[in-house]
């Protein structure tokens, strides 16, 4: 699996985790590193472009 497309599986699964938890703190930090896989898959997309 392409590199971008792992941050975006787990910034969903980090989502789904969020959603189910009952602990507030838990699911504050799993939308935290959701938001941050995210970031990281654009970034590496962003090089794949520019590299072409």
């Amino acid at each position: 699996m392409k590199p971008a497309k792992t941050f975006k599986q787990q910034a969903r699964v980090a989502e789904k985790t969020a959603e189910v938890t009952a602990d507030e703190f838990v699911s504050r930090q799993m939308k935290a590193l959701a938001t941050g896989f995210r970031a990281q898959a654009k970034v590496l997309k962003k090089k794949k472009k520019k590299g072409r």
